[in-house]
């Protein structure tokens, strides 16, 4: 794309304004690194263009202290840009095996019965849903569902979906889709994750 032009001009009757401020859905997807933290960085993108921001954290603890989470909450009460309101969906890692597997399944679905309200209800311009793809991969959340929602919302709700094994469903109806691949990481070597790196 030279100069941010496009290769193809699509026959949809939309003018080129009214194309470019078409909300999206995007998902970073993959086994590589950074599906979040690519999302946090668009996060602090929409954050300076003065957007409301919701943040939607699945799977990861609730206990679990991202950085982003810390300079994205302090940055929404800044009042210098966007506001950014953070919720936790769920409980524990996806490879930790726990007895509350059944609590993990409902804080899931009560988090996607969150985000449909907040998007019925335009309350933000950007979602993050972070590691949603794992509950569709793992049948918690209906992926049909999920695209029939986001392909019904209303006004200019932008939505990115992160997290490995993203239903071949959500890909095939998404904008923009980038799948990380992991080339080399330093725990092939035995190095344990480390701060500012890994959080």
């Amino acid at each position: 794309m030279p100069q941010g032009q496009p290769s193809v001009v699509p026959d949809d009757g939309l003018t080129t304004r009214q194309r470019r401020n078409r909300a999206l859905v995007m998902v970073h997807t993959g086994m590589g690194k950074g599906k979040s933290t690519a999302a946090f960085g668009l996060a602090l993108r929409a954050w300076n263009q003065g957007w409301p921001i919701g943040v939607f954290q699945f799977v990861k603890s609730a206990k679990w202290k991202v950085g982003e989470e810390n300079a994205l909450r302090v940055l929404g009460a800044s009042g210098e840009g966007g506001s950014v309101d953070w919720h936790k969906m769920g409980e524990g890692w996806s490879w930790v095996q726990r007895d509350s597997q059944q609590d993990n399944e409902e804080k899931a679905r009560e988090g996607w019965e969150q985000v449909k309200r907040d998007l019925a209800a335009e309350t933000y311009k950007l979602y993050v849903l972070d590691e949603f793809a794992y509950p569709m991969h793992w049948g918690w959340v209906d992926v049909d569902e999920v695209v029939e929602v986001l392909r019904g919302r209303t006004g200019t709700q932008h939505v990115i979906i992160t997290g490995r094994n993203a239903p071949e469903k959500l890909v095939e109806f998404a904008d923009l889709v980038t799948d990380m691949s992991k080339v080399k990481h330093p725990m092939d070597a035995g190095q344990k994750g480390q701060r500012g790196i890994e959080w």
